[in-house]
Order: C-alpha cells, then sequence, then structure tokens
C-alpha cells in the first residue's frame, strides 16, 4: 500500500522538467500539508453542497413544480453573485502570495479593501435584482406552475445577500492565508441552523408557520446572518493573521499612521485579477442559464429530475472545489515564497487527493443511483430518468473534479485570464448548443443535455490539463 502511494503522490515526477528552485521536502511531508490545508475546505465545500441536497430533499415534500422552482432561480442568483466570487477569487490569491511573502499589512489591506467593495456593491446589484426578477426569472424558464413560487425565494434570497456576501468575502480571505478550518466552523454552523430552520419554516412544525418555499428561502437567510456574525469574528482577534484593525508598527509605536480609507493600490490588484474572474463568472453563468432554458423547455418533471441531478453533480462538485481552494492557498504561499516548483507539488498532490475522491464517489454513483433518487420523489418517471442521471454522473465526476482543482492551481498563479478564457469556449458556448443540438434536432430529450453536460467538462479539462503542465502560470506576478 505505502507503495502504491509513493507512486501516486511523488514530487520527482511532477517536476519533470521543470526547474528546481530549492531543497524539495520528502513525499509524506507535502502531502501532510496538502492534506493538513485540504481537509476543512473540501468538508466544508462538502457539507455546503450536503445542506443544498437536504434542501431539495425538505422542498421535495411540495412536489416537483417547487423543486423546478428553486432549481430555476440558481442561475439568476449566480448572476447576482458573480462580482462578488470574483473578488473572492482575488482575495484568496492575493492574500495567499502576501502570506507567503510575510506581508502581513498587504494581507489586512486586501481584506479591508475587498470588505469595502463588497458593501458598496451589494446595494447596487441588491436594488437592480429586486426590480428585474420577474421578467429574469420568465427567461430563465418559469411556467405557471413554477413562476410565483421562483419569484418569492428568489426575491428573499437576494433581499439578504448582503450577510451572504460579506461571509463570502472574509472566508476568502481566510482561506487565502491557510486558515480553511475557520471558514469550515462558519459554514458548519450556518448549515446547521439552516437545516433545523428549514424544518421549522417549510412544513410548520413547533408552532412555527407552514411558508412551503418561501420557509426555505427565510432559512437559507437566517443561516447566513450567523454565518457573517461567526466569519467577522473571526478577523477581530489581535493574534490573528488577518486582523481587521491592524496597522503596522502598532507594536512598537501608538502613533501608526491609520490605514487610508481607499487603498488605490491594492484596488488595482483585486481588480486585475478580478476582472478576469468576473469575465469568466459571467460566462459561466450565462453558459449555464441558456443550458438551464433548453432542459426547462422539457417540462416540469423532467426539468424535476434535471435538477436533482444538478444537486448530485454539486456534492461531486465540492470534493473538487475544496481541493481547489487548498490548491490556491497552497499554491499563492509558494509562489509568495519564491518556490514555484513547490507550487506545481502542492498543485500535483492536490489533483490526485481529487482522482481517490473521484473513484468513490463513481462507485457509489453507480450502484446507489436509484436508490439517491428516491429520497427526493417516487414518481417512477423521475427515477427512470434517475438512473440515466446517476450513470451519466459516474463519468463525469473524474472530469468535474480534475478540472476544478486544475482552476484552482491557474488561479492560486494568477492566470485568471486562461481560466475565463475556458469558461467562454467551454460554458458559454459548448455546452448549451451541444445541449440543445442533442435535445431538439436529434431528438434525445433530457440524456441529451447531459450528452452536452458531459463535451463541456471533457473540453474543460483539455484546455486546464494542457495549461497546468505548461510552466508559464508559475511566473505570474500579482
Amino acid at each position: 500500500m505505502n507503495g502504491v502511494v509513493s507512486k501516486v503522490f511523488n514530487a520527482q515526477r511532477i517536476l519533470k522538467n521543470t526547474e528546481i528552485k530549492g531543497p524539495v521536502p520528502d513525499d509524506a511531508s507535502l502531502l501532510r500539508r496538502a492534506f493538513r490545508v485540504a481537509w476543512p475546505s473540501t468538508l466544508e465545500s462538502f457539507l455546503v453542497a450536503l445542506v443544498s441536497l437536504v434542501d431539495t430533499i425538505m422542498v421535495s415534500s411540495l412536489g416537483a413544480a417547487a423543486i423546478a422552482a428553486i432549481g430555476l432561480t440558481n442561475q439568476p442568483k449566480f448572476i447576482c453573485l458573480a462580482v462578488f466570487l470574483s473578488v473572492n477569487v482575488a482575495v484568496s490569491a492575493l492574500v495567499a502570495r502576501r502570506k507567503g511573502e510575510g506581508d502581513r499589512k498587504g494581507a489586512v489591506s486586501v481584506l479591508r479593501q475587498a470588505i469595502l467593495l463588497t458593501v458598496l456593491l451589494t446595494a447596487v446589484i441588491t436594488v437592480l435584482a429586486e426590480a428585474v426578477a420577474d421578467p429574469v426569472l420568465r427567461l430563465a424558464g418559469t411556467n405557471e406552475d413554477t413562476h410565483t413560487l421562483a419569484t418569492s425565494y428568489f426575491r428573499i434570497i437576494v433581499g439578504f445577500q448582503f450577510f451572504s456576501v460579506v461571509n463570502m468575502v472574509i472566508n476568502a480571505a481566510q482561506r487565502g492565508a491557510g486558515n480553511t478550518k475557520i471558514a469550515m466552523r462558519t459554514n458548519l454552523v450556518s448549515n446547521l441552523v439552516n437545516i433545523v430552520c428549514n424544518y421549522l419554516l417549510i412544513g410548520g412544525n413547533f408552532g412555527f408557520p407552514a411558508l412551503g418555499v418561501n420557509g426555505a428561502a427565510i432559512a437559507t437567510v437566517i443561516g447566513t446572518i450567523v454565518a457573517s456574525g461567526m466569519a467577522l469574528l473571526s478577523v477581530l482577534h489581535p493574534d490573528h493573521f488577518l486582523y481587521l484593525f491592524y496597522r503596522e508598527g502598532e507594536d512598537e509605536s501608538a502613533g501608526a499612521r491609520r490605514p487610508r480609507f481607499f487603498d488605490r493600490r491594492t484596488l488595482g490588484s483585486i481588480a486585475n485579477i478580478g476582472s478576469s474572474t468576473l469575465a469568466e463568472q459571467l460566462f459561466l453563468r450565462l453558459g449555464f442559464l441558456m443550458y438551464t432554458m433548453v432542459v426547462a423547455r422539457l417540462g416540469t418533471v423532467e426539468f424535476a429530475s434535471h435538477q436533482i441531478g444538478m444537486n448530485m453533480m454539486t456534492i461531486s462538485f465540492s470534493f473538487g472545489d475544496g481541493l481547489s481552494i487548498a490548491a490556491v492557498s497552497l499554491v499563492g504561499q509558494s509562489l509568495g515564497e519564491q518556490r514555484p516548483d513547490l507550487a506545481k507539488v502542492y498543485g500535483g498532490f492536490c489533483q490526485r487527493l481529487g482522482l481517490l475522491c473521484s473513484c468513490m464517489l463513481g462507485v457509489i454513483y453507480v450502484l446507489f443511483g436509484r436508490y439517491i433518487f428516491r429520497l427526493f420523489s417516487d414518481d417512477p418517471v423521475i427515477l427512470n430518468y434517475g438512473v440515466i442521471i446517476m450513470d451519466f454522473i459516474a463519468v463525469v465526476v473524474f472530469m468535474q473534479i480534475s478540472q476544478v482543482i486544475y482552476s484552482g492551481c491557474l488561479r492560486g498563479g494568477g492566470d485568471t485570464k486562461y481560466v475565463a478564457f475556458v469558461s467562454l469556449v467551454s460554458v458559454a458556448f459548448i455546452r448549451p448548443f451541444s445541449g440543445w443540438l442533442f435535445v431538439y434536432p436529434l431528438n434525445l430529450g433530457l440524456p441529451g443535455a447531459w450528452m452536452g453536460l458531459v463535451l463541456d467538462q471533457l473540453m474543460r479539462l483539455s484546455l486546464t490539463w494542457w495549461r497546468f503542465k505548461h510552466d508559464k502560470w508559475l511566473n505570474i506576478k500579482i
């Protein structure tokens, strides 16, 4: 067994044709550090996805229309979050680089400016989203039995997104600094609050009103309020690396200069990375929205089946996402230490951990796919679709987790323009247009939509793998 592990997690093999800049720790030490950073972020991401799954299970008691209604809000909701997600990627990459450089002042400045930027943008985006909710959700594919439910759910979530985005930006900074356990604890408590409130508010238990889909939205909001409070407390401890009120030299001089309200240089760094990531997010959300519209036209039952499958995709994505977060931190810190060789090793080790996760998930999906779908519905049509969808997911999981981790490595190195290019080519064009082709002209129905998804994942894996193997991304200054 040890022999197999040593062959899989082998730094020298990963560093073939890469210039070595200094002493390379032994494989066991490198793996331990990668695992120490990766497991909290992976568990956190998994728990967030699991709560989304539990949400859907709880809502499924209200019928297929309720499942479809919440599913139809996903892409409009993420379009609203696109700016914040791009800021968060920049924050993680910059804080990781500053941590590697030993620049605490710079890391704290990134956090301060990101919070300020987030607060200002939230006010504008919330007002706009509330104003255009009705036509946007109609465009997304709502019909008579889903539109009212989807609109009310969307307006509640977006109306209180301030708490969510504040939590996201602080946790992004903590992850960049390698403090993945803080973000994990924050989201763990938030998710537990969400589940409890779901139970109380969806069906009306222990004297609480039965609010249905709106109850699920309110439960989510309550969970994010708790999370934002915990996240804020995590940056109010003077002994933490990320202390919101840290001033350089305060230990030596009480008269240290106060930080500027706007720091042009730091905002410029955030904008430099964030602009490419924003383009990536917009390409992603546009592609996902068009893809959702293709599937929504098939009907409520088909879309409900599809939405259950996408929830399962979120579970597998969570493993890749968690390892990707770890890769951003490890790669960024290594590059800050002027060790691009170690950055590539940590990226490779995260990739191999992801492959192990893919094998585990693939077996579970093949063996238990129908039983998993039965948690959501006993409708024979949905169950029959479920078997087909889970077979697709069992294959996709290998491509999905790998490409997500490769993308995380590239982002950690500041190569966000290339990742945006990949999203433009694959998600904005290949997924929706191939999905449409298979579903309608070729008349393959819902399985055709999943064929389009497979092509998208394969393209993203190919392009990100090629970029990772070449070392240009290791030499980008941020």
